[in-house]
């Protein structure tokens, strides 16, 4: 499948705004299942824009508004070609050869408690309710996967993006974002190495399309020895396969903030998001 993604932030202030400094993760990868055929950004006004890789190896575009403005415009426009096996099969595990393979890759951090997700009691007690029976860790996760998309309500006045996970807990509502924190936390828990994902989905509209479409969406990826990173979407209870498009990936949703930036001035601010994923 190949998309063609326009995704568009403005923000409107009440009083002009100087020394705008800017970071954004918005250029998908490229990997072994995606593609990213083209990747053009548009800042109004005019800035000169230069970009770095993070310590997760994400693309990080940075640019700067010295000059007085009352209105920021970031668009980026993509054309992304996904794959076919992102939803291949997965060979059973067990925690032995998690616990081995761990040490020899990149997982310490993502089995670790982050700015959202904890590993604290309660969740690890959440987790053991999910999965009494811990024998292949895959089947953990994809039961956790569907123990969130089956306790919790979709909502979308619930949290904001800064709640934290044990509140979405508490809560029992959420979206994506709050839901893929959920599944970070009661994977760590069981030693199950997960990181979080911020991209896009493509699907039909009416009742039978995927949650969380045309606009910003979030999912995990569970570590499988020997298979590399699959990825789980808990908002709808299914494996990500050639609907979905990947852009950053990290600990949690702090480390991948799709636009973050500082400025002086400007008091009250209104921000205007707009996603468009168009099939080619």
């Amino acid at each position: 499948m190949k998309y063609r993604i326009l995704h568009r932030t403005i923000y409107q202030y009440n009083a002009a705004v100087v020394d705008s400094f800017n970071e954004l993760r918005l250029r998908p990868i490229s990997s072994e299942y995606q593609v990213c055929h083209s990747f053009d950004l548009k800042i109004d006004p005019r800035a000169t824009i230069s970009h770095y890789h993070d310590f997760y190896l994400n693309w990080v575009n940075v640019f700067e508004v010295s000059s007085s403005h009352e209105r920021l415009s970031i668009e980026a426009d993509s054309v992304v070609e996904i794959m076919p096996g992102l939803d291949r099969p997965v060979k059973a595990t067990s925690f032995e050869d998690y616990r081995a393979a761990t040490l020899e890759t990149m997982c310490y951090d993502f089995l670790q408690s982050s700015e959202y997700v904890s590993t604290g009691v309660e969740v690890w007690r959440y987790a053991m309710d999910v999965c009494v029976e811990r024998r292949d860790p895959w089947e953990c996760a994809l039961r956790i996967t569907k123990a969130i998309f089956d306790r919790f309500e979709y909502s979308t006045q619930a949290t904001t993006v800064t709640t934290h996970m044990e509140d979405v807990l508490r809560f029992g509502k959420g979206v994506c974002q709050d839901f893929a924190h959920v599944m970070l936390g009661l994977c760590r828990c069981l030693e199950i190495p997960a990181r979080y994902v911020s991209g896009y989905i493509h699907t039909r509209p009416g009742p039978e399309g995927l949650r969380g479409a045309q606009a910003s969406h979030a999912w995990c990826e569970i570590f499988v020895p020997g298979q590399g990173w699959l990825g789980l979407d808990p908002t709808n209870n299914c494996r990500v396969d050639e609907n979905y498009v990947k852009v950053a990936s990290g600990r949690d949703y702090a480390d991948i903030t799709p636009v973050r930036g500082t400025y002086r001035g400007g008091g009250q601010r209104e921000m205007e998001v707009v996603v468009n994923v168009e099939p080619l």
